[in-house]
Formats: C-alpha cells, structure tokens, sequence
C-alpha cells in the first residue's frame, strides 16, 4: 500500500488534512461512496493514462466517465488507460487507491470539471481504503494541475 506517502505529503502542508481510513475497502466510486456516506459525484476518481512512454492523471467527479470526443479535442489522441502494473509503475498507487498525491514520479495532472459541482470531494489517499475530503480549491492547490479541463460526460444507466 502507498498510503505512506501520501500522509508524508499532507503533513508538509500548513494545515492539518486527516486522511480517512476505512475497515472496508473504497477501491471503487461505489465502494468509496458507501464508506463515506456520500453521493457518488463526490469520489474524486483519478483516470491513469498514457501518451508515447509517460503517463499523467485526470481525476474527475465520481459520477462521469471519459467522453471521447472531448478527450481527443483536448488532448489530440485517443484516450489510451494504464494497465495496472503501469500504473504501479508510473504513480506508486495500486489501482483503487490512485490520487494525485505522493506521487512515486511527477506526473502531469489535469482537473475536470465536473468536480466543481459540489463543495468537496474526496480522493483516495495511496491505499484501497482511504480517502481525504478537500474542497476543489484545495485539491486544485496540492494537485498542481496543469490546468482545468472538460473531458466528461454523464454517465448514462
């Protein structure tokens, strides 16, 4: 688990973050949503993807998916996702607990817009079951994005 990191990082900063942890796991939206007793829309997911031989993250509201057509106006390719060893790899976050934080190597982060429907979101912090509530003023200040983006359709049931 790289949940250590994580906690490194939130103790750098100039206010106290706890970092939630769970009994049970929050490696899913819907998992996480349950665990915090929220609606889904407010698990900040964060997507793993690749371009050539780097990756870089987008982290989104809980309740979207990737839309195509806007990722590649956005980005000018097809949306290609990390495998799980890559993105062990590239974030040192195992899949389901993937946050823009304490990262093992710097990535480029992109924000969505969806997250900005709601007051706070909650990523994950490095492990499967743990999670941190921040405004999106504040994920926007410790993810360093490299910019706010809107790559995001709802999802459709």
């Amino acid at each position: 688990m790289s949940i250590e990191p994580v906690k490194a990082f939130f103790k750098t900063l100039d206010q106290d973050y706890p970092i939630l942890e769970f009994d049970q796991s929050s490696a899913t939206v819907e998992l996480a949503a349950q665990a915090l007793g929220v609606i889904p829309g407010r698990i900040a997911k964060t997507l793993s993807l690749k371009k050539d031989d780097t990756a870089f993250l987008i982290v989104t509201a809980g309740d979207v998916k990737l839309d195509n057509q806007k990722f590649k106006a956005e980005f000018g390719f097809k949306a290609k996702f990390l495998s799980p060893e890559e993105v062990l790899h590239f974030t040192g976050h195992e899949i389901g607990g993937v946050c823009p934080f304490g990262l093992k190597e710097k990535l480029d982060v992109f924000l969505d817009e969806s997250l900005q429907n709601f007051t706070t979101v909650f990523p994950a912090c490095g492990s499967k079951n743990s999670a941190v509530e921040l405004t999106c003023d504040e994920l926007d200040r410790y993810s360093m994005p490299v910019k706010w983006i809107d790559v995001c359709k709802m999802k459709t049931e």
